[in-house]
């Protein structure tokens, strides 16, 4: 059974450390989930990603998935913990935010989104319906629901269309859900996506709305539509309204965000769960994040610094490989330049949120996150 239990909470801030149990193990939070989009963590092994990595849990993305390799695949394979060889916890996005950001053709009904394929321009359709369906043949632990990213500088009354579209989905989606079974003999859980916009009074609706229809299948929720447009301090706004009015013995995930500082302020406002493509995408093009700033691997500065690529990091590469081995490969266009960056940030990513818990489990996590985040932002 699914189950999260809440073990600390920081005395200064909305900051908490808790432990999810799911039906592929224990995930201990705050925690930042890697993004395996197609069902792989661009650039680094499954093996690496649990021994140097330390991922408790990564993600999948039912749009892409659903696409390639398809459903048929996916179902033959018995889903897709067993076709990527991964035996931790999975969580799969519900695929609406890649429907909106990258088909060149869609059309939001009520009915649900008809969408071309970015990969040959075949048409399909969403429903909560069917996209409940898709999730059970992924097999995900962790299931989101259909919904629309509205973009983060719509105006109210296109938010508040947005919104009644989401809610819509949301019943049909929690039906079906609550209606059907997993498919491999283990536990799914859903989490709703609180949508609103930067509009504070949507965003009380939508967690109103949501809380209607919890029950024991619902395990935790989502905070979506930040992190897309609107200012950062605004998501910070968004978060201080809309954390308070989620339940407290639940999982509360914040999608899509984003660098080591966002991390830690989305801790402090009372954020649980994180996902973001930018360790592995940055690190392509690479950028370090690091304890003691950004690192830019291709700055000639590095040309022949021949100390540990990160003294301080979490990573084997960290200690086996130097700044100047690193900034060679990538001047030389070597892929395995990305994947040494990608396996860094990763790492260090999953050390700034155990550290993170570590000083929520002390009491200290608000004395520590302002005396860190000014360190992480500076350009080395």
């Amino acid at each position: 059974m699914f189950k999260f239990t809440h073990i600390a909470s920081d005395p200064a801030s909305a900051a908490r450390a808790g432990v999810m149990e799911t039906g592929h193990g224990q995930i201990h939070t705050p925690i930042f989930m890697p993004v395996g989009t197609v069902g792989s963590v661009k650039g680094v092994w499954h093996k690496d990603l649990e021994a140097d990595v330390k991922a408790e849990i990564i993600l999948g993305n039912t749009y892409h998935l659903y696409l390639r390799p398809g459903l048929d695949t996916l179902f033959k394979a018995g889903g897709l913990h067993r076709f990527e060889h991964w035996d931790r916890p999975i969580l799969t996005d519900s695929g609406g935010f890649q429907i909106f950001s990258l088909s060149p053709i869609r059309k939001l009904t009520e009915e649900g989104c008809r969408f071309a394929s970015h990969i040959d321009g075949s048409r399909h359709v969403f429903t909560p319906e069917n996209n409940v369906d898709t999730q059970r043949i992924i097999g995900a632990d962790i299931v989101m629901a259909l919904d629309e990213c509205c973009p983060g500088d719509a105006d109210y009354r296109y938010a508040a269309k947005s919104l009644k579209l989401t809610q819509g989905w949301l019943e049909r989606f929690a039906r079906r859900f609550d209606e059907t079974e997993p498919l491999y003999g283990y536990e799914q859980v859903m989490f709703p996506i609180i949508q609103g916009c930067v509009y504070p009074d949507l965003r009380a609706r939508a967690v109103e709305h949501a809380l209607l229809l919890d029950n024991d299948h619902r395990g935790g929720y989502a905070v979506g539509g930040l992190a897309v447009g609107e200012p950062t301090e605004v998501m910070y706004e968004m978060l201080e309204k809309t954390c308070p009015l989620l339940p407290a013995d639940k999982p509360r995930y914040l999608m899509g965000v984003g660098t080591p500082a966002n991390i830690l302020e989305g801790i402090a406002r009372g954020i649980d769960m994180f996902d973001c493509v930018m360790p592995t995408r940055n690190g392509r093009n690479g950028m370090l994040f690091t304890w003691n700033g950004i690192m830019n691997m291709r700055n000639s500065k590095w040309t022949q610094d021949f100390t540990e690529l990160d003294p301080e990091g979490a990573s084997f590469a960290d200690h086996y490989y130097t700044k100047a081995y690193l900034h060679h490969l990538f001047i030389a266009k070597e892929m395995f330049a990305a994947m040494i960056a990608s396996e860094h940030n990763l790492a260090f990513y999953l050390d700034l949120v155990r550290t993170a818990r570590e000083h929520i489990l002390a009491g200290d996590f608000l004395s520590w996150k302002d005396r860190t985040v000014p360190k992480l932002m500076q350009r080395l």
